[in-house]
């Protein structure tokens, strides 16, 4: 993080900047970051080239960095755009980090800065310049990549243990807003009425012995995918679109699309949850024909047997559970 505010100051002073369409937020892990940056002064450095305080932990990785510009947002989906991210997290699944952002790449902090500069990953930094300055010039990544000595000199302000008994030392009063929020008192928690945290039925019956293992007979396919399905394909983080079952269901609970927030803010609702399996904006069922360029379709869907018609995952799951029907997923490796 050091070296990223390094890289910001060094870039500001030869002249380099972010041009406006590129997006980007600085989340670090803690206040602790915050403090130091603004100790060594290269905080209004990456400010400059955009990198605004956005929150701490889990934002931009889990998709809690904001949406993008309208026009931007628009264009990608009309013009079926294959548009990157690149971050310093440690997440890089399709829509992770936005729904209609599709490759995404994991490096350090301070060549996330050096991306932001370039505006896009298509260039070798070995070989071309990040960009130029008012006056003409070619910056390349060396002219303004942090000297060991810079790094050294400002890793101090990161190492002071005041910061952290000050930031540490008192959790519940640090942030304002949380002391806002009011809550009940007690042992035991009272299940208020909630889209966030719900009880879940699924421990109502609950024994210490396991139920026995029956066979399957008769079982419909919900979903057949390829290789490589990961864990955000399976159960989302990320934003919940207006139109998917969960969505659905949010609406018919009196929630407004821009107070959605993500499947990730939403964990603790067991019917956010269910309705969100498989509904990544990214997966391929191959049970779905192919488009007409020969392209797979995209997103929580099958086909609804014997029908044949095309679903939501979790509505064709809904119905075969109530006609009695057990189904099966099947994947390929990973």
């Amino acid at each position: 993080m050091v070296a990223a505010g390094i890289l910001a100051k060094n870039a500001v002073e030869k002249g380099l900047t972010v041009k406006k369409h590129i997006k980007t937020s600085l989340a670090p892990g803690s206040r602790v970051v915050t403090e130091y940056l603004q100790k060594a002064g290269l905080l209004p450095y990456l400010e400059k080239l955009g990198f605004y305080l956005a929150g701490y932990g889990c934002t931009t990785c889990i998709g809690n960095a904001g949406p993008l510009a309208e026009p931007i947002d628009e264009a990608i989906v009309k013009n079926d755009l294959v548009c990157a991210a690149v971050l310093s997290g440690n997440r890089n699944f399709e829509a992770r980090i936005h729904p209609n952002i599709r490759a995404n790449f994991l490096a350090s902090p301070p060549l996330v800065v050096a991306y932001a500069i370039a505006g896009t990953i298509k260039k070798d930094f070995m070989n071309e310049p990040l960009g130029t300055n008012k006056e003409g010039k070619e910056i390349y990544l060396g002219d303004i990549w942090p000297k060991q000595k810079d790094v050294a000199a400002a890793l101090k302000h990161a190492t002071d243990a005041k910061t952290f008994k000050k930031l540490y030392k008192d959790l519940a009063n640090a942030t304002p807003l949380w002391k806002r929020v009011p809550s009940a008192s007690g042992e035991v928690y009272n299940w208020p009425k909630s889209t966030y945290i719900a009880e879940p039925p699924f421990f109502s019956e609950f024994g210490m012995a396991p139920n026995g293992v029956s066979d399957i007979i008769g079982a419909r396919a919900l979903g057949i995918f390829g290789d490589s399905v990961t864990t955000d394909h399976i159960s989302p983080a990320g934003a919940i679109k207006d139109s998917s079952p969960a969505g659905k269901y949010l609406v018919q609970n009196k929630v407004k699309k821009v107070d959605f927030n993500s499947y990730g803010a939403r964990r603790g609702n067991h019917e956010v949850m269910m309705r969100g399996t498989f509904a990544n904006v990214r997966i391929k069922n191959l049970m779905l024909p192919p488009k007409k360029d020969g392209t797979r379709i995209e997103g929580g869907f099958t086909l609804a047997q014997p029908s044949g018609k095309q679903v939501a995952i979790y509505d064709a799951a809904m119905a075969y559970q109530k006609a009695g029907t057990p189904t099966v997923v099947f994947g390929g490796e990973e």
